[in-house]
């Protein structure tokens, strides 16, 4: 397939305004790609070189791509930032300059797809002397090449920012329409993704070997499942009515969840986050631990990272244990604040797959797998009958500094990439007021007025996601909360990634000054949900209007993004819906006699 083609179709997605048109658009370009140009043409629609954990980025700066748009066209490089401060967009800059471009076209040859994709992850490979220069050279070369619209499609996939807002359930759905015409076997396909992370391979298997292919995917080393997820109840009492009377109640350590995968014959160790990011370099006493502190040949276990002091016997706010997450100065964060895993799952043990196996026979496995106290210890647990056992563990871990309990099913198997009641979060009770604080994505920012106007920001318009239509859903306008450093931080991140329409897969009534691809997810604390008319989270008619879910006096919490979260990962509406109903409850039994 030619480039040319996948620019044409990327054009379609960024204009389409309805979920379904854009998969059906994906599902036209992947029927068209030949068997080995499946995966990198999906990649390439994510947006990357190759899946997450792979941990190889494009790493080309706004700066050097504007060099080598310049070298393309012959303008000055003066001339090219003019341009972007006028489009606000480098993709849109390199077509327009493309079009009149004061030199001629290299050749007349067109690139195939899969040559643009390998010319790319070259960019990215090449390092050491003189790299800088040699990248300019290399995307100068491709782009003198390109016909404008492919040179805007170039552009912003080095940059990394295509903005064209296609989310991974989208994909999964067009692959089912590819696979059998219909978006049913999603389901399958969703649940090979779940063990492998890697969107690219299930759709080159899908091609290469069909339904029977997806069908067989199995847990392999080095490949993070996506994590299971837990849903939240305010109560102990609602938790073991779920639980069936009895179950695990484990400390919830507000540190950075980690996947950790050993392999003892080859030495070798992979730590992934939550969002499948690889994190081995960072956290070199883990990957130290995994080999010297484990029994085993081959494992991969789920722990939560976290900064202990070990003097006071407090754990150090996530504020401190994110400051881990770093690509310099690892070794000097490593001695200031050293890291402690504890671990609450173990997902595959000498070649065995134990995602199917229930928890305890699972926990019973790693009290045998984990050895002593030192850098990977259990998180601690008990196993209550009673609500008064819950709530007393409750009230003990947060007197210790941490957020609260997770509370498990002791027969339920793990249940990757979804968020089941077989695992139950609960941070703090609900008072008559939301207590607790929600995750929610950035889909549009408004310029701001009065003293604000100077930073061209002035708020955020955010979402909640609904996992079931796979779309973000409005539920608030943030205004406050924001220092001046934090809005002049915004404003940058956010024009890289604004579009001029709503995208697909955001549904809203209101209208920000601009939209954006949603990508960032941001922590919120409220006074309360309400209802409103102008907001789409949970939209249902009452009284013959139709009503959605809002936020009051919301306000941004944390200091900024969530880096360990995807917007697919931030508060989804059924949660909104459910801390509503609670939120309810509590007022109604706080106003009985």
């Amino acid at each position: 397939m030619l480039f040319e083609e996948v620019a044409k179709y990327y054009e379609k997605l960024e204009g389409i305004s309805s979920r379904l048109g854009m998969i059906d658009i994906l599902t036209e370009m992947f029927k068209k790609a030949k068997k080995e140009e499946m995966k990198p043409l999906i990649y390439m629609t994510q947006g990357m070189l190759a899946p997450p954990f792979e941990g190889i980025e494009i790493g080309i700066a706004e700066k050097l791509a504007e060099e080598s748009i310049a070298i393309a066209t012959g303008y000055s490089k003066e001339e090219v930032e003019k341009s972007f401060k006028k489009t606000g967009d480098l993709g849109v800059t390199a077509e327009q300059l493309m079009a009149q471009s004061k030199l001629k076209r290299m050749t007349k040859e067109k690139f195939e797809a899969r040559e643009v994709f390998e010319r790319m992850k070259k960019i990215a490979q090449t390092s050491g002397e003189g790299s800088k220069e040699a990248k300019i050279k290399e995307l100068a070369e491709l782009l003198a090449s390109s016909s404008p619209l492919e040179a805007r499609y170039i552009v912003r996939f080095a940059l990394g920012e295509l903005r064209l807002g296609v989310g991974d359930a989208t994909i999964l759905e067009a692959l089912s329409k590819v696979a059998t015409g219909e978006r049913s076997f999603k389901e399958k396909l969703e649940n090979a993704y779940n063990i492998c992370s890697d969107l690219g391979t299930i759709g080159e298997v899908l091609v290469e070997q069909g339904m029977k292919g997806i069908e067989n995917f199995k847990v392999s080393l080095f490949k993070p499942i996506r994590p299971a997820l837990a849903e939240r109840l305010p109560t102990a009492e609602e938790i073991l009515e779920r639980m069936g009377g009895k179950c695990a109640v484990e400390s919830k350590y507000d540190g950075l969840r980690a996947q950790v995968h050993v392999d003892k014959k080859s030495k070798r160790v992979e730590i992934f986050s939550r969002r499948l990011e690889r994190l081995t370099d960072m956290f070199p006493e883990i990957v130290k631990a995994a080999l010297d502190e484990t029994k085993g040949n081959s494992l991969i276990f789920e722990g939560e990272a976290i900064s202990y002091d070990e003097i006071t016997g407090q754990f150090r706010p996530f504020q401190e244990t994110i400051q881990r997450k770093r690509k310099h100065g690892v070794e000097e964060k490593s001695e200031e604040l050293p890291l402690h895993l504890f671990a609450f799952d173990l997902l595959y043990y000498n070649g065995e797959d134990y995602l199917d196996k229930p928890y305890e026979e699972r926990r019973k496995k790693l009290e045998e797998v984990i050895q002593g106290n030192g850098t990977i210890r259990l998180a601690d647990r008990i196993i209550a009958t009673t609500p008064q056992e819950i709530d007393r563990y409750f009230e003990d871990v947060v007197s210790n500094g941490l957020e609260g309990i997770v509370a498990k099913d002791l027969k339920a198997r793990y249940i990757a990439g979804a968020r089941k009641f077989s695992w139950i979060k609960m941070k703090r009770s609900y008072k008559g007021e939301l207590t607790d604080t929600v995750d929610l994505v950035i889909v549009g920012y408004y310029t701001g007025k009065g003293s604000r106007a100077e930073f061209g920001f002035g708020g955020l318009l955010a979402a909640v996601y609904n996992d079931k239509k796979d779309m973000f859903e409005t539920i608030t306008k943030i205004g406050t909360g924001f220092t001046e450093q934090m809005m002049q931080d915004f404003k940058k991140m956010l024009e890289k990634i604004k579009v001029e329409k709503k995208p697909a897969r955001v549904d809203a009534l209101i209208e920000p000054d601009f939209w954006v691809v949603p990508k960032y997810v941001i922590t919120v604390k409220a006074d309360e949900i309400t209802k409103s008319p102008m907001h789409t989270a949970g939209r249902h008619e009452e009284n013959g209007v139709e009503v959605g879910y809002a936020l009051r006096f919301p306000r941004i919490v944390g200091g900024g993004i969530r880096e360990d979260k995807s917007p697919e990962e931030a508060t989804t509406t059924k949660e909104i819906i459910e801390m509503f109903n609670q939120q309810r409850k509590t007022k109604l039994t706080d106003a009985a006699p």
